[in-house]
């Protein structure tokens, strides 16, 4: 299977970094998210309730970005991926995650991390007749 939901260039402001001064007045970060889910029903329904609804995956990812401050952004994009893996039925996710003028010596348009993780119960993405959920 390879169908894919991509949001890209989602912005938002946090305050995640080591420094006193990240975390004090905080940046700008930027998400990208890619996730692979079992999109056929959707196909075949046109119905939102048969998809992943993405209004919902932005706000989730609004929510943590925008909401606890993390020091690393390996950690930011963990936490990202562990609850959007737990939130809806989908096979896979990978997160760029990038803070904008980071603070290093020189000129340096963005620093980005990015993770992939897996879904680790089979439960959240199939139903009872042991068919794909969207």
């Amino acid at each position: 299977m390879t169908d894919v939901i991509r949001l890209v260039g989602m912005s938002f402001y946090g305050y995640h970094g080591v420094s006193a001064a990240e975390k004090e007045t905080g940046r700008a970060f930027e998400v990208d998210c890619e996730i692979e889910a079992d999109l056929a029903r959707a196909g075949h329904s046109d119905r939102l309730a048969d998809t992943i609804d993405y209004g919902a995956v932005y706000a989730t990812i609004r929510e943590v970005v925008e909401g606890k401050a993390y020091a690393l952004l390996e950690r930011l994009a963990g936490e990202l991926a562990a609850l959007l893996l737990d939130r809806f039925p989908i096979f896979r996710v990978t997160l760029k995650v990038r803070k904008m003028m980071p603070p290093v010596s020189g000129q340096v348009k963005h620093i980005e991390v990015e993770v992939t993780r897996h879904q680790g119960d089979v439960a959240k993405i199939t139903d009872e007749d042991n068919q794909p959920q969207e």
